[in-house]
């Protein structure tokens, strides 16, 4: 089941991901994020407001159970990590291709699995191993690829920006399995909608902070906010795609490793909007890169089978 609902996750973030592309083109980076955390966290405060109220959600898995202090300060913590890489991530999206950016990211799940192999202690069959190093190779001939469109990895900062998104997405990634493992596994065992619904609200209010102190003062010298629907969108996929996910890091057996390097397969998604949407160039060499990492997803799924 938690492998079903991680294949889920993947489609869904992949329209996360061609939304955000189309709302940040010639748009504010930190506008557009600060109403993501907004649009988010309207979605998830009716869940808190009911359940701190009443009984109606008692039970199901929309309930947001209460917590104090020795529960936040992790959760603010996470708030503290993805927002720091959706920064980076928001910027090197709005200056590079989607058809660059989505393999790249495609390629967080073997920081995830280096960390899930000494964290927690996971271990990899052969067919996994393979999907593994079919990712590692897309990466590889994605970087020479790139060089077509005068983009070279080692000297362009809007590259390393992804990349360093990329990582801590993988530290993320990691300290979710922390956050909601059980104590028994080597966790805390916090409920999923807990984490969710809280880290929006805590992103929320960062980026107020950060909108009236770095944005706001300069605004008038850097490119202009204008309103896009696509970015209730961003809101819209990226909830569902979360809550798919943290959902399914919540049922027993699931292997953080797996779960990331499938969600990874959103890149589909966003190749296919690249090459229809956004009309993006060298699409059959990427083409290329794009297939060892659907390879890759197929041998992670026999081998979890």
């Amino acid at each position: 089941m938690w492998l079903i609902l991680a294949f889920l996750s993947a489609a869904l973030l992949g329209f996360y991901d061609s939304f955000k592309k189309k709302s940040l083109q010639g748009n504010a980076v930190i506008p557009v994020l600060l109403l993501n955390t907004v649009f988010s966290s309207l979605i998830f405060l009716p869940f808190i407001i009911i359940s701190a109220t009443g009984h109606l959600l008692d039970g199901s898995i929309f309930y947001v159970p209460s917590g104090g202090w020795e529960i936040h300060k992790y959760i603010l913590l996470k708030s503290l990590i993805v927002l720091s890489s959706w920064l980076f991530s928001y910027f090197g999206l709005k200056h590079l291709p989607l058809t660059i950016v989505g393999p790249i990211n495609a390629t967080r799940p073997v920081m995830v699995l280096l960390g899930a192999l000494l964290v927690f202690g996971e271990s990899l069959n052969r067919w996994q191993w393979i999907g593994v190093s079919l990712a590692i190779l897309s990466f590889f001939l994605l970087s020479r690829s790139s060089k077509r469109e005068g983009i070279n990895f080692a000297h362009n900062r809007w590259i390393w920006f992804v990349v360093i998104a990329a990582v801590l997405g993988a530290i993320s990634g990691l300290y979710d399995k922390y956050l909601m493992a059980s104590v028994e596994n080597g966790g805390i065992g916090i409920d999923h909608m807990t984490v969710q619904a809280w880290y929006n609200i805590y992103q929320m209010i960062m980026m107020f902070i950060i909108l009236w102190i770095l944005w706001w003062p300069t605004r008038k010298a850097h490119t202009p906010f204008h309103w896009n629907w696509t970015i209730i969108g961003i809101s819209v996929f990226l909830c569902a795609a979360d809550f798919v996910y943290f959902y399914a890091l919540s049922l027993p057996g699931a292997m953080i490793s797996i779960v990331s390097m499938v969600r990874r397969g959103s890149v589909i998604v966003s190749f296919l909007f690249g090459a229809i949407v956004f009309h993006e160039r060298n699409l059959k060499t990427k083409a290329v890169d794009l297939a060892l990492v659907l390879l890759g997803m197929v041998f992670l799924y026999i081998g979890s089978k």
